[in-house]
């Protein structure tokens, strides 16, 4: 007997652990409901939601296969000494995982219990990220030619197994704060394999110039970053599709307008996907502690009132809120709003990342913690090896909802506010009428709150001491795009061209 244990790998197709148990004899397919996990403080009842929907879609695949998923509740290593004297299982398979502090300990508690009865566990990696690696020379080319492999096809058939699974428990059971998130995605490999078909053939083409505004965002991303996070399709099956797609753009006499440059741009994003999960891989510290130790004991104390105003898209600034309130409601946001949203949290409001990044991690119901925690600390200023980049919130909402429109949907407080003070109401000169009534006043300068947050954080890169252990993690965890002499240039010198609005834009 083979025991597969399915995580955040919800599908049957391309998922080498299944495809090679199936080769070896009977196959029990496993979740684990496990109440620990979703105890932890980065869980919420809208990842759950979407999660078993993802469960419901993958027991149909299984049983049309011939065997359905067994679900069990509770610490897996009790289940799996349960399972094992039940079925005497010889081989454990799964995917390797990139998750957060919790499932990783997990996992090695899971590792010692294989070694003591002396079950091998075959852990088979999922996406382009390399447990072990000792240099990231030649990592992008590797995951090109791990991308580019057959992707294993469904077994064609399991043999049967009698099993007495458990049902689904509800949110509430796993003590999940309610959470209703009425605009989230739906789960499952269906839903998912529709949103690629879609973006590749109906919505990619502005997708460059759209990825920017939530006006347009929502609808010209791919959308496949949840599931993606769950596994409800592989890596290597949106590169494949995506390579495909672009071969046929390619030999198009008169291809659509834009349509070559977007995919080509969205196939450079999914190299970040993986090399963003690789840092948390390589340092799974980077969840919890400083990448760069000189910002340590930088920003202390903790503001109840701001982090609060934050959480709840009451800060007083029109666009930072709307996006606040947006994810709310959706669980997703386009990458440019979700950095403004840490980077305003970090430097306009001082707050240390980890109770911003919490929140946000919650938000999200496609929460990838390799991918959030290392983009967390690149937004808060903390990696050492990072541009300092400070959203002008104002000009921000300027930018990327140019009418207003954003704002008026999701800040109906201010609809007696004219169009031409929307993102700054306080300049109107009836602002009396809303502002500290209906809708807060801003609570900080935001010009002179993001000024002195500069002047610290760049105090703290002087010096040969930050220069040398920021070349050591940019030796570490570094894109080899940019060489690591760039470190002493941006150490030394503020990257805050106007023409770059992911830098610090003064009025």
């Amino acid at each position: 007997m083979e025991l597969v244990w399915f995580k955040r790998d919800l599908r049957v197709d391309d998922h080498a652990p299944l495809f090679n148990a199936a080769q070896r004899g009977p196959v029990l397919p496993v979740y684990i409901v496990e109440p620990e996990l979703w105890a932890q403080p980065d869980a919420s009842a809208r990842q759950w939601a979407f999660v078993t929907e993802c469960l419901v879609d993958l027991d149909t695949s299984l049983r049309n296969l011939g065997q359905p998923l067994l679900v069990q509740f509770g610490d897996v290593v009790e289940v799996f000494t349960k399972l094992q004297r039940t079925y005497q299982f010889e081989r454990l398979w799964s995917h390797e995982e990139t998750g957060n502090g919790w499932s990783y300990a997990r996992d090695k508690k899971v590792s010692a219990w294989c070694k003591a009865r002396n079950i091998p566990w075959y852990q088979l990696p999922q996406f382009g990220v390399i447990r072990g690696l000792k240099d990231r020379s030649g990592w992008s080319r590797r995951w090109d030619r791990v991308m580019g492999e057959p992707a294993a096809p469904a077994p064609k058939a399991l043999a049967p197994v009698s099993i007495d699974g458990s049902s689904l428990p509800r949110a509430q059971s796993l003590g999940l704060v309610s959470d209703p998130c009425q605009g989230r995605q739906i789960g499952g490999r269906v839903q998912g394999l529709r949103i690629l078909n879609s973006f590749l053939f109906e919505r990619a083409g502005p997708y460059r110039k759209a990825m920017s505004s939530p006006l347009t965002a929502e609808n010209s991303c791919s959308r496949l970053s949840t599931y993606l996070a769950y596994g409800c399709i592989s890596m290597r099956e949106v590169a494949q599709a995506t390579w495909n797609r672009q071969v046929e753009l390619k030999q198009m006499t008169q291809p659509p307008e834009g349509w070559r440059g977007a995919l080509a741009s969205f196939s450079g994003r999914l190299h970040w996907h993986c090399h963003f999960m690789q840092k948390l891989e390589d340092a799974p510290s980077i969840e919890t502690r400083n990448l760069h130790r000189a910002y340590d004991g930088l920003r202390t104390a903790e503001n109840v009132e701001l982090l609060k105003a934050w959480q709840k898209g009451e800060t007083g600034f029109p666009f930072v809120d709307a996006c606040m309130r947006y994810l709310r409601v959706t669980g997703w946001m386009n990458f440019r709003m979700r950095a403004m949203l840490m980077a305003f949290a970090s430097y306009h409001l001082w707050l240390d990342w980890r109770q911003p990044g919490l929140h946000l991690a919650r938000q999200f119901v496609d929460y990838e913690p390799g991918i959030h925690w290392p983009q967390v600390q690149m937004q808060s200023g903390t990696t050492g090896i990072n541009t300092i980049r400070i959203y002008n919130p104002v000009k921000q909402g300027y930018d990327q909802d140019p009418s207003g429109a954003f704002v008026r949907r999701w800040i109906p407080e201010l609809r007696e506010v004219p169009d031409n003070f929307l993102q700054e109401p306080w300049k109107w000169e009836g602002a009396g009428q809303v502002l500290d009534k209906s809708y807060p006043l801003p609570i900080v300068d935001h010009m002179t709150a993001a000024k002195e947050a500069r002047q610290k954080l760049w105090a703290v890169r002087k010096g040969e001491p930050f220069r040398s252990q920021a070349n050591a993690i940019q030796q570490k965890h570094g894109s080899r795009r940019s060489g690591i002499a760039q470190i002493n240039r941006r150490t030394t010198k503020a990257a805050s061209s106007k023409k770059n609005q992911m830098s610090f834009p003064f009025d």
